[in-house]
């Protein structure tokens, strides 16, 4: 049986087979989409401002490093290639979030834009290719 017609028998069953399959993400985390079925195969897309995309399978996700110093922090991610560094305000609940392989895109915001009451805000994204 597929997932999604799993979802809808369980919306059929409480009585709103119009209701859609994810619910609307919330605003207060403009940075980060999430992941709100289970799923086999996830990946996580970085956006920069200049609109590149790139993405990594959470499969090949090594390890993770959180660090807080000062106001900005930053999340360093070990993939097996490649090491990726989000530098950003408030990232605790990204890095959390990544724990369980829940962020489906997060997006860069220019520094300039950052306002008080968002949550997390990724201001800098840096990718570089591991030389094994």
């Amino acid at each position: 049986m597929s997932q999604d017609y799993k979802l809808r028998y369980d919306q059929i069953r409480e009585g709103d087979p119009t209701k859609p399959n994810t619910p609307a993400p919330s605003k207060k985390d403009e940075s980060m989409e999430v992941y709100h079925t289970p799923s086999h195969a996830r990946n996580l897309c970085l956006v920069w401002l200049d609109g590149k995309r790139m993405f990594f399978n959470y499969a090949y996700l090594v390890s993770g490093e959180y660090s807080a110093n000062g106001e900005k922090n930053i999340i360093l991610l070990h993939f097996s290639s490649f090491m990726v560094q989000l530098q950003g305000y408030g990232l605790e609940s990204i890095f959390m979030s990544i724990l369980d392989h829940n962020p489906k895109v997060i997006t860069m915001t220019d520094e300039r834009y950052v306002v008080d009451g968002i949550e997390s805000v990724v201001i800098d994204i840096l990718v570089e290719r591991k030389n094994d």
